[in-house]
């Protein structure tokens, strides 16, 4: 019978004192392109740029490393942002009518690597204004704001509104100044008759005030008119009676004239002179992309220039039967003539310019675009235009993201390497100017190591991120596509940087240039990646894909022509009945295109059935690689390019894995079927059960496995599972291990792989010179002599059956391997190979610790007892601790279905703390959350925002910056460390603890607080994660709930294995044995 022996000891101080200098729950940076942003604005004195969006949030930028983030207290989007130039002030304009101002106000003192950081600055909203309606049904929108102005002496802001009224509010205390206002009725009474003919002026569309004389604000209506109003005598000056429909007014600089532009895809010139007080006609009046009707130019700029010719630029305009499709912004100077092509919508966009008043012209530097999924900054400095590279706001879903990984601790040369190969990238491209955003200080310490996160997209590119600090920058991009041959293929011609179209002009009306990189659309979807690896001490890529493709790519500092050699590898092997009714592999090209530098492909392995991909294992030491899809494994010797293992795990009933994901002929009547057979398990596993005796339970693990079906719900103890039963074959896990499988005294080359169904299986690897180098050239003599070997060691079947989530093998300290490389280059501690082996494995239910070689069990944890959470993600991480320098612990990082992340010690399992960290909603987050070997992690916020978290209270990444202000800089409470971050969870400000922060009143949602890191936790359930209890597992006598096939022991060792279950002698060792 089963017996189990609890030890549970009184919390120990000295312990939660450990645990408060290992672990602490943050979550610092946002990396990438703010999702939905719906407004734009710059400070020219400051350099900084805010970005609002649709949540709510306000995001400010500076030099790179330089953020600021808030959020308002409802999720209205944000339609307009104005800085107060030089005061670190701005003003935000909700949907829902309400005015709200931000400052950027003095932060606590912080202490970053055992530094104090003074100066620190933070964004916090300190006011609102709602403008008071009149009393009448039309209230609400005739006080509707539509556009905002702040006066050059910032005291003053001009709102004007749907109903044509224009109202003032004095700064910073955003009150109503009643006696300026300026209602239609006055400006129409000064109207001529024959222009007035009863009709409304209608909304406010644009204020604009007199470069040269302030207090005289430019007023533009909808129906057209444009009204130059003297706010000191509070009379018109001018009348300028447009006959278009108005969508924006802009000054040039001497204020002798003003442009409008109108909704019929033309813009007007007007003079403003003394001695004329009613304007009937324009001076020029232009359709750029006429004579056939346009649409709209929403925005335009007019700036002047030393040369003579001022620059033009505006939004829209285009062709409306043609074109009317197109995304554009024009730019014009002269006879150059350039109509930037965007794959998104244009929100808005500024030029960077001389604002000083004594400066006679503008003289443009750059223009900024802010676009719907990305930013792109326009040099026009250089001739030619070209785009500047940015430094951060890169939009990382240009083409949607499938995989990410991360490497840390990557050495300079091949940083180095990585970051030529994206300059030769460019080419050409590159402008010469400098980011013109670069307002404030970082004042954060530089990144003791440099760190590379990875993210496979859906076009077939891996593109490279320096995820070292607060910006994430981009360095590199591979593409796999010109391996295969596509629907559309690229020109098998050398590729020259003057043919790009970002550097020429088409020979076409209008002259269209694309520019940026979102780029949603994807040639063909077989070409998504699906999984990568990457070993830093080799330089050796492993990608993966969806159409069965396993690449095997060097880095290279030159130019190089070569065929990739391909090996088709088949899964099913000689299996009958199977037949794959999804997607065609990739065809590969028998004479691909020359390979620029950086990694380049050498080896080209395809799965068949050209299934998706779903676990790869990179071993660069022995030239091994594995990968797994959902009909089994395979093993691949790089070196000598051939094929080792194909190991199929299909089950009878695993027709619709032979379907694909890009199949459309599954059968209806197969997943009714299916739905009826869970809902009947759900039924059947909801009733009481009865209590089992040991024998019974073996009775039923037999049953099962016999059935191959379903598994008795009498076995489960929790809900049954979602995923469909007959992808029971799916490899979900793959690892490389030199570990004891064979006996306790010789250890050995290993491979471990999981599947959907529980089963493990582990295979002993004869790899000929391991130790040795094994470098050779190929094709050599005797090369067929020396293969690579693979025997099943292992093979073992969790009872639960629930899906191998992870495999690690521990030392015999309990620590992790070494990654390859790292022990025979003493570049890490060599693993202790002279006690006993363990592997640790976890799946979506509980996690296990096994003895090697004879797999045994040792410790284990349910997580199902915990609100029935199953685990997502796991990760073997070292945490450094904040008081002594040299001591760290290895903890086992896991993510559930809930979102919360739970740590564990290994090997002993004992849960140390436990933080909610994504909304269980978010599925997509959780699913594309990746860690980090220190203690931090991302995950996608959005399909374009990386959420950075670390569960380490001594590694943490955050934004930490100053700005040079003019006004004195007010402090917050020092009691107050917790700000928001945009998506509206809460974040935990560096060196706080744990649980001490209430909630600030302008959070989206509730968060989820963390329990405190001293509390000893008593109220939990002992079997619960919460608990820090010691639990000792004594599994003497026990029926355990595996079946492990062991086919390499001796029959002596399969006799010992059965010494506990006397009662099941006759049966065979293929079930349920200790």
């Amino acid at each position: 019978m089963m017996k189990f022996r609890f030890r549970r000891q009184g919390t120990d101080p000295q312990r939660e004192k450990i645990k408060q200098e290992l672990f602490a729950f943050n979550k610092t940076v946002e990396h990438g392109f703010p999702h939905q942003p719906s407004a734009l604005a710059f400070d020219p004195k400051l350099e900084l740029m805010a970005i609002g969006t649709k949540s709510g949030a306000i995001k400010v930028y500076g030099s790179p490393g330089v953020e600021f983030t808030g959020l308002h207290s409802d999720t209205t989007a944000v339609t307009q942002i104005h800085f107060l130039p030089g005061q670190g002030r701005l003003l935000s304009l909700l949907d829902d009518n309400t005015i709200h101002l931000w400052e950027l106000v003095g932060g606590a003192p912080r202490e970053v690597g055992g530094v104090k950081k003074e100066g620190v600055i933070i964004l916090q909203e300190v006011d609102s204004y709602s403008l008071p309606g009149r009393p009448g049904i039309e209230s609400c929108s005739a006080t509707r704001v539509t556009v905002l102005l702040l006066l050059r002496s910032c005291d003053l802001l001009c709102i004007g509104t749907e109903g044509g009224g224009v109202y003032f509010l004095e700064l910073p205390c955003l009150s109503l100044k009643d006696n300026l206002t300026l209602p239609q009725d006055q400006v129409t009474q000064s109207l001529p008759d024959d222009y007035r003919c009863g009709k409304s002026l209608g909304p406010v569309e644009s204020l604009q005030e007199h470069p040269q004389q302030p207090g005289k604000i430019l007023i533009g209506y909808s129906r057209g008119l444009v009204v130059l109003w003297d706010l000191s005598t509070r009379h018109t000056e001018q009348l300028f009676l447009g006959k278009q429909q108005l969508e924006s007014l802009v000054w040039e600089r001497s204020g002798n004239l003003f442009v409008s532009s109108h909704n019929d895809g033309g813009y007007s010139v007007w003079p403003v002179t003394n001695g004329n007080t009613c304007h009937q006609q324009p001076v020029s009046s232009t359709v750029p992309y006429g004579p056939f009707p346009c649409k709209a130019i929403n925005k335009i700029l007019w700036r002047t220039t030393q040369t003579g010719s001022p620059v033009l630029l505006y939004s829209g305009g285009m062709p409306r039967a043609s074109y009317g499709d197109r995304h554009c912004l024009t730019i014009q100077r002269d006879k150059e003539h350039v109509t930037l092509d965007f794959t998104s919508r244009v929100i808005d966009f500024f030029t960077v310019h001389n604002v000083e008043q004594e400066k006679e012209f503008d003289d443009p530097s750059a223009v900024v675009v802010l676009l719907e999924e990305e930013l792109v900054v326009i040099d026009l400095l250089t001739p030619g235009w070209p785009s500047l590279p940015t430094p951060y706001l890169a939009p990382l879903h240009s083409s949607a993201i499938t995989c990410s990984f991360h490497v840390s601790s990557v050495s300079p040369k091949l940083w180095e390497r990585l970051v030529n190969a994206g300059r030769a990238q460019q080419g050409r491209q590159q402008a010469h100017g400098s980011w013109p955003i670069c307002g404030g200080k970082n004042l954060a310490p530089p990144p003791k190591q440099q760190e590379l996160l990875l993210t496979g997209h859906e076009d077939g590119t891996v593109r490279f991120w320096d995820a070292s600090g607060v910006a994430l920058t981009p360095l590199y991009k591979l593409s796999t596509a010109n391996v295969f041959h596509t629907d559309c293929d690229p020109c098998d011609e050398p590729h020259d940087p003057s043919d790009d179209p970002d550097m020429q002009q088409e020979e076409e009306w209008p002259p269209f240039r694309k520019v940026g990189c979102f780029d949603p659309y994807s040639d063909d979807p077989r070409l998504g990646i699906q999984k990568i690896s990457l070993c830093k001490y080799s330089n050796k890529l492993l990608v993966a894909g969806t159409a069965g493709q396993v690449i095997v790519l060097g880095l290279s500092d030159e130019r190089s022509e070569h065929t990739v050699d391909v090996s088709v590898v088949d899964l099913l092997q000689d299996r009958e009945g199977f037949t794959w009714k999804g997607h065609d592999r990739l065809e590969p090209r028998l004479k691909p295109p020359p390979f620029p530098p950086g990694f380049q492909p050498q080896v080209l392995v395809q799965c068949m059935p050209p299934a998706s991909v779903t676990a790869v294992a990179l071993h660069a030491e022995w030239n091994l690689i594995s990968f797994g899809t959902s009909h089994g494994f395979g093993l691949f010797d790089y070196h000598r390019r051939n094929a080792v293992l194909a190991r199929c795990t299909l089950h009878p009933n695993d027709s619709l894995a032979m379907e694909g994901p890009l199949s459309r002929v599954k059968s209806l009547k197969k997943s009714l079927r299916q739905s009826f057979r869970r809902i009947r398990k759900s039924r059947v596993s909801g009733k009481k059960r009865p209590i089992a005796t040991p024998t019974s339970k073996v009775q039923e693990a037999n049953a099962a496995l016999a059935e191959q079906e379903d598994v008795a719900p009498i076995q489960r103890r929790i809900e049954p599972r979602s995923a469909d039963d007959s992808l029971s074959g799916v490899v979900r896990c793959l690892c490389f291990a030199d570990t004891f499988l064979r006996d306790g005294t010789h250890h050995g080359a290993t491979l471990w792989a999981g599947t959907n169904s529980g089963s493990v299986y582990a295979y002993a690897l004869e790899v000929p010179g391991v130790g040795s180098g094994r470098v050779c050239e190929r094709g050599g003599a005797g090369e067929s002599s020396v293969c690579v070997e693979a025997v099943l060691g292992k093979e073992i079947q969790l009872m639960h059956r629930a899906p191998v989530v992870s495999i690690s093998v521990l030392d015999g300290r309990g620590k992790p391997l070494p990654d390859p490389y790292e022990a025979s280059q003493d570049l890490s501690i060599a693993p202790d190979m002279t006690n006993a082996h363990s592997v640790l494995i976890a799946s979506e239910e509980q996690l296990k610790v096994f003895s090697l070689p004879k797999v045994s069990a040792k410790t284990k944890f349910k997580l199902t007892a915990h609100e029935g959470c199953r685990v997502r993600k796991v990760a073997l991480v070292v945490f450094g601790s904040t008081a002594q320098e040299d001591y760290s612990e290895h903890t086992l990082v896991c993510l559930t279905n809930l979102g919360d992340m739970h740590l564990f010690t290994i090997p002993g399992l004992r849960p140390q703390v436990r933080h909610d960290c994504i909304r269980k909603e978010d599925i997509s987050g959780i699913a594309s959350c990746v860690f980090t070997k220190n203690g931090q992690g991302f995950y996608l916020v959005s399909p374009s925002e990386y959420e950075r978290f670390s569960l380490s209270a001594k590694v943490v990444t955050e934004a930490l910056c100053s700005v040079q202000l003019d006004r004195p800089l007010e402090h917050t409470p020092a009691s107050d460390g917790s700000t928001t971050q945009a998506n509206g969870t809460h974040k935990n400000q560096m060196g706080q603890a744990e649980g001490q922060t209430e909630e600030p009143p302008i959070a989206l949602s509730s968060p989820l607080m963390d329990p405190p890191l001293s509390s000893p936790l008593m109220d939990t359930p002992l079997d619960s994660p919460l608990s820090c209890a010691d639990l000792t597992l004594d599994s003497t006598g026990e029926i355990t709930v595996e079946d492990v096939r062991d086919f390499l022991t001796t029959v002596d060792e399969a006799e010992n294995n059965l010494k506990n279950i006397k009662e099941e002698e006759g049966r065979s060792t293929g079930i349920l044995i200790n």
